[in-house]
């Protein structure tokens, strides 16, 4: 028993050991664990600072903090949640643009383990979802604060979002081939044809377009897409098979 208050004793003081600190030192502690890269410790001197000074000198900027060591510490749900207050308290502070940001980049690469980072894998093969609503994220970035220092990089992450997701659509118009769902090919080949134009996947998607099509014997459509395949991607490896499925 003894042993059991000691520890529980022990236990307490150590809970305790901030409760008399003031916003400045909660804040000055939490950003010097936040520097030095410990973010567990970080995290909890901000939560600690946002609770009992909510409306303090560093509350904004502890909330900014409070998402990037959330990010930082691989908690995207958290770190996005932080990043919706700020937005919903402080929708005028001069930082908004990169909290907007800091959110993008959160769903940009959420999902992505270490191995991910050190090996990386195709990433049109990750769940979508994220990949579009980091592509939503920066897009608000760049819709509303056209001037932002963030601006260039979050359109060169939308590019590149844009390219997997029109992949990850072809991706899976190839799967309704193999399992001969050829309407629901058609559909997804369309979509990638009709939404994202310029990416790379839209000369696959006439592939699948045209292949589908002649299985569905609506040889009218299927010979569009090879006429519009031949137009605009000459050099396509995939014409040589598929000018063997043209009717006249």
């Amino acid at each position: 028993m003894i042993i059991t208050l000691s520890a529980c004793f022990s236990w307490g003081d150590k809970e305790d050991d901030t409760i008399n600190w003031s916003a400045d030192r909660l804040y000055a502690e939490a950003r010097g664990a936040l520097d030095d890269g410990s973010y567990d410790n970080a995290v909890n001197y901000y939560q600690k600072l946002e609770s009992r000074f909510p409306f303090g000198a560093h509350a904004q900027q502890a909330l900014i903090d409070l998402a990037y060591a959330h990010y930082k510490n691989d908690e995207p749900d958290d770190a996005i949640a932080a990043a919706s207050r700020f937005i919903k308290l402080y929708p005028q502070n001069i930082h908004v643009d990169y909290v907007y940001y800091l959110k993008g980049l959160t769903n940009f690469n959420r999902g992505k383990s270490l191995k991910d980072r050190l090996l990386p894998k195709d990433q049109a093969q990750r769940d979508p979802g994220a990949a579009q609503q980091a592509f939503d994220d920066f897009n608000v970035l760049v819709r509303k604060f056209p001037e932002s220092e963030y601006r260039a990089d979050a359109e060169q992450r939308m590019r590149y979002l844009r390219s997997n997701l029109a992949q990850n659509e072809v991706n899976v118009a190839t799967y309704y081939m193999r399992r001969g769902a050829f309407v629901s090919a058609v559909n997804r080949a369309r979509y990638v044809i009709e939404n994202f134009q310029r990416t790379s996947s839209v000369p696959d998607a006439l592939l699948i377009l045209a292949k589908a099509y002649r299985v569905l014997e609506m040889d009218d459509l299927a010979n569009d897409a090879i006429r519009v395949l031949e137009s605009n991607y000459p050099n396509h490896p995939g014409l040589n098979e598929i000018n063997k499925l043209k009717v006249y």
